[in-house]
């Protein structure tokens, strides 16, 4: 539940809108000759590997994708959130599905004695409708789960992937990407509650073509 709270809270790394005017860019200090990039639809200077979300209306710095679950784009500021969302989704869901079959077999195993509760057709309704529902979101966070990592192990977004992008950018080592969006290696890694390490602001807004 924290994870599912603060990947839909948290600023996933938006670019402010109406940035990219004349005065906020001299006031930036840009070199006459260099390249900045603007954003045609929401008007913001934008920086190297962020693209515009037509739901948020807005670019997002190194944008995955944006999810209806949490109602928020994924990107450089919630990534870890979003992942923690769909791991712990996926055991819960495994859990819920070991503890329905364990007591599908207990209660065939007893010949129905010790489920009271209910009478034996409605108990395998209940336990199949559970199966099904803990399988479902099993499978389905799972592979959410990872192509996140996979996404996060190659340095490449989900946007990038799909649009098939020549990467612009230098790649970290797998490493180096990992800490990028957990830190460094602590039992934090895995707790919603410890912030994400922030990113690096140094040519934020251009890079040379």
């Amino acid at each position: 539940f924290t994870s599912h709270i603060k990947a839909m809270l948290t600023d996933p790394g938006a670019v402010p809108r109406g940035n990219a005017t004349k005065e906020n860019i001299q006031r930036m200090g840009f070199k006459e000759g260099e390249v900045i990039f603007k954003c045609t639809k929401c008007c913001s200077i934008k920086p190297d590997r962020a693209h515009h979300c037509s739901v948020c209306q807005r670019c997002i710095r190194k944008m995955d994708h944006h999810c209806p679950w949490v109602n928020n784009c994924v990107g450089e500021r919630n990534q870890k959130y979003f992942v923690l969302f769909t791991l712990y989704i996926a055991l819960m869901s495994f859990h819920a599905l070991f503890m329905a079959l364990n007591h599908f077999i207990g209660c065939i195993g007893s010949d129905w004695k010790d489920c009271p509760a209910f009478s034996p057709p409605a108990t395998i309704i209940f336990l199949l409708f559970l199966m099904f529902e803990g399988l479902l979101f099993a499978l389905f966070t799972s592979i959410m789960f990872g192509t996140q990592v996979s996404a996060i192990w190659y340095d490449e977004t989900g946007i990038e992937s799909l649009k098939k992008e020549e990467a612009t950018w230098a790649r970290k080592s797998r490493w180096k990407s990992i800490q990028a969006v957990f830190g460094r290696f602590s039992i934090q890694w895995f707790s919603p509650f410890a912030d994400v390490p922030k990113p690096s602001k140094s040519k934020g807004y251009m890079f040379s073509v």
